[in-house]
Order: structure tokens, then C-alpha cells, then sequence
């Protein structure tokens, strides 16, 4: 006997109407802020942001870092040969022959700092500025700041994403945080957005349906007054619905040349030891797409540069996987006048030390005092290089950047101000740039 209509609850008429997007929004979506675009407060040199995320690690000196052997006694360096690269002369490793081509774009940081060398801990803080306490992640903050350029997509997108914790909102309202596409190592040619495709009815039927819903969402909200989650739902909902229209079609790469995915390394993977399969190229060839659509931030990440044991080998698979794919990220944003106005971010949670010639054969550690990440685009210095390190890498000579300046500094050439962008909530102010507050980054401004 089929059960009473009243007996169903609101929970399960959403999760089984219009495909299940509208249990999406009550789910994950809430909140009553909105995303549509917003001016920002100060002069913004980018309009978006792509972050690079080189999860486990990525080893410095044999990446951006040269530390050749100098004096008589060995120490801690480079294994990896570097050249000088394009007229700005900076050191690339020869691991990265594609990424060097883009020598005179990039603004390295050769003296970042975190906090702790713990993976967990110092990833949550480079995302959210608290190693810690849950937090609103970096893309989260600034989709908060200043909305999406899309009113059919978010604000804010994670691929090949790891943990909520990283792209969540946290204490903002749900509907800042990151929409995940491919997690925990899911095949990411078949990875999409949940819940908001189906075919078992057509869209008009899909219209009327939402309409209904929402109709008693809003008799609902009469009876409630203030609402803020209820508000954030009829919101959301049809954000997930429109969604429909744009979504898919982004992810199908279907229609782009033979070319460009053999550029970007589409399906192709070199794994080794601690590189496993992402498909890297897929991921920035969609950051690409999704850039060009007016997503306001897109995190891609490549988890594999975790390697302790054979630095080498795992070492090279790692840079084989992501080198070409960025460089045609590169190539694609500066060739369709993005690169002015977005702000590419590469770089990991912490780095790595140097072997020692005869010493630790092929093992390296974490090294979280001094480590490098690099910027292109949307008003940083290009072909420049910022800080220095010690002859083994261990320490910081000068330039020292800590993650709450690289996000001081990030929200700076959105035209956010790192200092005010703020919520209050259980009785603590809560920021990206954490109680301390950061400073910006003054001299790598264009």
C-alpha cells in the first residue's frame, strides 16, 4: 500500500524529486547569502583564481630551488640538473622543460613557511589558515567576497579533491563552498557534479516540478520569518538547477581536437611508486573551461608527491605527469587573454630536504621552514623571484613568506581585504588570515 503523501518527510519528497538536485541544496547547499557577482572593495588586478595543489610535498630544490654543491663538505641540495630559463634567467629543473618554457611568467617564492611539517595539518592551513580548527577554505572566502561570474555555476570548484575539509565552508554559509568533481582518486574521465543530471523527465516537466517545491518552500518561509537555511534552499535549488544547462556540457571534452588533449596529456598518466594516476591533464584542461565560464575559483590537485624512499624515480613520474598539462594551461590562458586577469597558484603544504651526496642514498623527509611556490598572472612580477634559502635549503635567508601572507596577498589581487573579510561565530572573529593576520606581499606586485 503506497504511503500517505503527508507521511513523506521534506527530506525525502527533495531527495526524490528533479533527479535528487534538490536534496543536493538541502544537503550541502544551504545558506542564505547568494552568488551573485559583487563588486570588489579595492582595486582587483585578477578576476579568478586557479590553484595548483601539489599535494604531499613537492621537492623544492629539484623543482625551483637550486642548491648546487658549494664548499668542501657535502650537503643537503639538487639532485635534479637546472638551466637558466627565457631572458629572465630564473632556475628550472630540467624535470620541467614544458613549465621552463613559461619562465618569464612566473613569480617564484623561493622562502615559503608553514607552521608544522604534519601533511594533514599543514594542508588544512595552506586551504583554510588553521591547521587545526574547521575553517572556511580559501575558495570558499573569496566565491563569499565576490560571488561567481556565472550565475549557472558556482562559485567555487574542486577536482580530484581528498577531504571536505578543503573546500568547505565551514562557519560561511554552505553555499560558498567548493562543488567537488572526482574524489578520492575517482576516474576522473567519468567524474561529474552529483544530482544534477538525469533523463527521466523533460526539462519543462523538471521546471514545473521545482516550481512546486518551491512554491511551498516559500509559503514555508511566511510561516518561519527569518530563515536563513530556508532562504539558502530556495536559493541553491535553483542554482542546482540551472546548473543542468551548463554543467555537463563543460565537463564533455568530446568536442575539443585531437590536439589540444594530446597538449594537455588527456588519459595519460606516468605512474610510479608514490605518483598514482590523476589524470592531471584532464583536470587542466577543465580548470581551463571552467575559467573561461567564470567559475571564480578552481582548485585541481595532483596528490602523489609524498615520496620518501626513491626520491628519484618518484621524483621524475611526478614531474612527467604535471609538467606538460600546465604548461598548456599557460599556453591556452596567455593565448586567450585570461593570464592578465587570473591568478595561477602552484605548490604544496610543505617541501622537501635535499640529499646529501653519499649520505641518505634516496630518502628525503619534510621540510616545512623553507619551501617554494610559484604565481602567474593576475598582477604579480613576472620572470622574479622572491626570497632566498640557505645553501641547504634548510632555513630562510631572506623573503620569508608565511601561508597567511601568500593569502593576504592572494585576496589582495581579488581587491579583497584580507583584514575585513571576516564572520564572527562563536564568539570568535574568523578570517583566512587567522587571528595574527597576514601580510601582503608587496614587492611581487606587478
Amino acid at each position: 500500500m503506497n504511503a500517505p503523501m503527508n507521511s513523506l518527510s521534506r527530506r525525502q519528497m527533495l531527495h526524490t524529486a528533479s533527479c535528487g538536485f534538490g536534496y543536493l541544496a538541502m544537503s550541502g547547499m544551504v545558506g542564505a547569502a547568494t552568488l551573485d557577482a559583487r563588486p570588489p572593495r579595492l582595486r582587483a588586478r585578477a578576476q579568478r583564481v586557479i590553484f595548483l595543489n601539489m599535494a604531499g610535498g613537492p621537492a623544492q630544490m629539484d623543482t625551483f630551488d637550486y642548491k648546487p654543491q658549494v664548499g668542501k663538505n657535502p650537503h643537503g641540495g639538487s639532485v635534479a640538473e637546472f638551466k637558466r630559463r627565457g631572458k629572465s634567467g630564473l632556475w628550472v629543473s630540467e624535470l620541467l622543460p614544458n613549465i621552463a618554457r613559461h619562465a618569464d611568467k612566473l613569480c617564484v617564492l623561493n622562502a615559503m613557511t608553514a607552521d608544522t611539517s604534519i601533511h594533514a595539518q599543514s594542508m588544512l592551513q595552506l586551504h583554510t589558515g588553521d591547521r587545526l580548527r574547521p575553517c572556511p577554505s580559501m575558495g570558499a572566502w573569496v566565491a563569499y567576497g565576490l560571488g561567481t561570474e556565472n550565475q549557472n555555476l558556482p562559485g567555487f570548484i574542486s577536482f580530484n579533491t581528498a577531504k571536505p575539509a578543503e573546500y568547505s565552508a565551514a562557519q560561511l554559509p554552505p553555499v560558498f563552498g567548493g562543488t567537488p568533481i572526482g574524489v578520492n582518486g575517482e576516474d576522473m574521465s567519468r567524474a561529474t557534479i552529483s544530482n544534477i543530471q538525469g533523463d527521466h523527465l523533460p526539462l519543462s516537466v523538471k521546471r514545473r516540478q521545482l516550481d512546486l517545491i518551491q512554491a511551498m518552500n516559500h509559503d514555508h518561509l511566511k510561516l518561519r520569518g527569518d530563515d536563513a537555511q530556508l532562504e539558502g534552499v530556495i536559493q541553491t535549488m535553483e542554482l542546482g538547477f540551472r546548473m543542468q544547462a551548463s554543467a555537463p556540457d563543460l565537463l564533455d571534452l568530446s568536442k575539443e581536437s585531437k590536439a589540444t588533449l594530446e597538449r594537455y596529456r588527456v588519459g595519460k598518466n606516468y605512474a610510479a611508486g608514490t605518483c598514482k594516476g590523476s589524470d592531471f591533464g584532464r583536470q587542466c584542461l577543465l580548470a581551463r573551461r571552467f575559467c573561461e565560464a567564470g567559475v571564480r575559483f578552481i582548485e585541481i590537485t595532483h596528490g602523489s608527491w609524498d615520496q620518501h624512499t626513491d626520491h628519484r624515480r618518484d621524483l621524475t613520474a611526478n614531474c612527467a605527469t604535471t609538467d606538460a598539462p600546465i604548461a598548456a594551461l599557460l599556453d591556452d590562458l596567455d593565448e586567450r587573454g585570461l593570464l592578465e586577469d587570473t591568478l595561477v597558484v602552484w605548490g604544496g603544504e610543505f617541501g622537501r630536504p635535499g640529499l646529501t651526496p653519499g649520505k641518505d642514498k634516496d630518502q628525503t623527509g619534510h621540510q616545512h621552514r623553507a619551501f617554494t611556490f610559484w604565481l602567474a598572472g593576475g598582477g604579480v612580477k613576472s620572470g622574479h623571484v622572491h626570497g632566498s634559502t640557505s645553501e641547504n635549503g634548510e632555513i630562510p635567508v631572506d623573503g620569508n613568506v608565511h601561508f597567511r601572507d601568500l593569502h593576504a596577498t592572494i585576496l589582495h589581487l581579488l581587491g579583497l581585504d584580507h583584514e575585513n573579510l571576516a564572520l564572527v561565530s562563536g564568539g570568535r572573529r574568523i578570517r583566512l588570515t587567522g587571528l595574527q593576520g597576514g601580510s601582503i606581499v608587496k614587492s611581487i606586485l606587478a
